[in-house]
């Protein structure tokens, strides 16, 4: 089998926040390697319009809300028939509570409770919630694979990043804290991040035109993705892939 291009025709994705940037990327080239991937959006006409054009499905699904993350995997099981990966990139940035955090970053005394709660349950409890409910069931089904989307360490303690680096943090305590209660199982965690900065929505409109050419294409998510779900990584558990250090 050429591992260069892993072919994923029997494997079932389901790809929190997979309508732009990391999500999107990620789940489009899943799609080419042959799964079958679903995206899900807070609000789903922009989940289907996304998934429609790369070849996916869209549903509906909060991260934040219980509810909502029960019947959004409940219909990626009807839909798919069954749940392999569960990718867990829902989230949002910093533009959220200070639109120019790059240029003009603010103490975190001058952040909004509001702000920082939006945060920190986007990515920290909706990631626990979205788990949550699909490892149940991987276990009962005899196995899966999760991957949760991370953040470079130093964004994580970065001056004028809060709430966002702290998210990441407590994001990556959650997923070592998985991992270790699913050590001796079926079911595998890993962590996936960029390896910098990419050019998504969650970069400011004011950054120097310097800075953004610097920044990473999303697509740089793509291979090191497709190889997590690849039989090349059944056994890979509770490891960091950093997509700018990936090798094949």
């Amino acid at each position: 089998m050429d591992m260069t291009r892993p072919q994923l025709r029997s494997t079932r994705v389901l790809v929190t926040g997979g309508t732009s940037g990391l999500g999107r990327a990620m789940a489009a080239a899943l799609v080419e390697a042959g799964a079958r991937v679903m995206v899900t959006s807070r609000d789903r006409p922009r989940a289907e319009a996304a998934a429609a054009e790369i070849g996916a499905v869209g549903i509906e699904l909060d991260v934040r809300d219980e509810r909502s993350v029960a019947a959004g995997v409940q219909a990626a099981y009807e839909q798919l028939g069954g749940v392999d990966v569960l990718v867990s990139n829902a989230g949002i940035g910093m533009r959220t509570v200070n639109p120019s955090f790059l240029t003009h970053p603010l103490g975190f005394w001058e952040v909004s409770p509001e702000g920082f709660l939006d945060v920190m349950q986007t990515k920290v409890t909706g990631s626990f919630l979205v788990v949550r409910c699909v490892v149940p069931r991987m276990l009962q089904d005899g196995g899966g694979r999760i991957v949760m989307i991370s953040m470079n360490t130093q964004t994580m303690t970065r001056r004028g990043f809060v709430p966002y680096g702290p998210s990441g943090a407590a994001l990556e305590a959650l997923a070592r804290v998985m991992a270790a209660d699913l050590d001796g199982t079926s079911v595998r965690v890993n962590l996936l991040l960029p390896g910098g900065a990419t050019a998504t929505g969650m970069v400011p409109d004011d950054v120097p035109a310097d800075v953004r050419g610097q920044l990473l294409h999303p697509s740089i998510m793509g291979p090191p993705i497709v190889w997590l779900c690849s039989p090349a990584a059944a056994e890979v558990h509770n490891q960091r892939i950093v997509a700018t250090e990936f090798k094949r």
